[in-house]
């Protein structure tokens, strides 16, 4: 009996023994880097990648030491059907903690995506597939899409105006309507409450005012105008005057070759303010922060005309007969 226990006290020594050992071994093994290379790697995990795949790829890129271990680290820790899809920036000097961590948090490489101020929908589109995110034809059908403009609470039948301009980072594979919706969120949370209170004192909703600033944005060049280019469009609607604005009867023409003619100022269409009274039926282009500003915080003044200088910047007056003088000296000059 007695040697039967020292038998078994053996036993479990040595299991608890080599336990120890293979614990300790794991342990050292989890938390050093298998080089000192701190180059940066790139690895594809794509959707649905098994965990042997990926260690396989780890291994022949020389991130892992042994795929065995990383297999057992991976399952022990419960990591392995977390690790998440996408492109990830590693190195050989990561630890396979590190390394882990980084696909389970999906910490992926991200683009940069540059939104400028007065872009349309269609221009954004074009930036969107140039930067390789996804499809122009994509991105358009969800912009365009009604429901999804309803289900993002935005009061129109496509997203142009709330697609704010920005810089913003996203990754490869990002869906066209998870692009759109990073861009509205931005909007809303740059137009505040208080700007719609200020709307509202205005007699504007939200989809007026991001109207008027579309319209704001695409009609000046120099960002100092904007404030008083918006008076003018504030003093017209008060009087119950045509806006008369060129770059929303340009919106309202399809495939428009830069040419705008007086067939174009007289053919009406929702956006066409020389036909038209009030605001268009919805913005023209994505206003930036100024241009919402300047449409909620006009300037105080009697203007209500304005005329290109040619030089991005407008020459300004209060009556019909100041205005055709200006015409003539800024537009019909030789």
């Amino acid at each position: 009996m007695k040697k039967r226990l020292l038998f078994l006290s053996i036993l479990i020594s040595i299991c608890l023994a080599t336990g120890a050992v293979f614990v300790t071994d794991l342990w050292i093994y989890a938390n050093n880097p298998a080089s000192s290379d701190a180059s940066d790697v790139l690895v594809q995990v794509k959707p649905g990648q098994s965990l042997n795949a990926t260690t396989q790829i780890l291994h022949e890129k020389r991130l892992i030491l042994s795929p065995l271990r990383f297999n057992l680290l991976a399952r022990i820790k419960g990591y392995d059907k977390k690790l998440q899809a996408g492109e990830y920036v590693l190195s050989g000097s990561m630890s396979p903690v590190e390394l882990l961590d980084k696909m389970v948090k999906g910490e992926v490489k991200l683009y940069k995506l540059t939104v400028p101020e007065g872009y349309t929908i269609y221009q954004v589109a074009e930036l969107v597939a140039e930067s390789g995110f996804a499809q122009r034809k994509a991105f358009v059908d969800a912009a365009t899409d009604a429901s999804f403009a309803r289900k993002k609470g935005i009061n129109a039948d496509t997203f142009e105006g709330y697609l704010f301009p920005d810089t913003y980072f996203f990754p490869r594979g990002i869906t066209p309507k998870s692009i759109i919706a990073t861009m509205v969120d931005r909007f809303r949370s740059v137009f505040k409450p208080e700007w719609e209170n200020q709307g509202q004192m205005h007699g504007f909703t939200i989809h007026q005012v991001v109207t008027l600033a579309s319209i704001i944005e695409k009609e000046t060049g120099a960002p100092s105008e904007r404030p008083v280019i918006s008076s003018v469009f504030h003093n017209r609607l008060k009087k119950r005057m045509r806006l008369e604005s060129d770059p929303t009867v340009i919106y309202g023409i399809k495939n428009f070759d830069g040419n705008l003619t007086r067939k174009h100022l007289t053919t009406r269409t929702p956006y066409n303010t020389y036909k038209i009274r009030g605001l268009p039926v919805g913005p023209i282009a994505n206003p930036g922060r100024d241009s919402l500003h300047a449409a909620l915080y006009p300037a105080k003044t009697p203007y209500i005309y304005f005329v290109s200088k040619k030089d991005k910047t407008h020459h300004f007056s209060t009556n019909l007969k100041d205005h055709n003088k200006a015409v003539k000296k800024y537009q019909l000059r030789r």
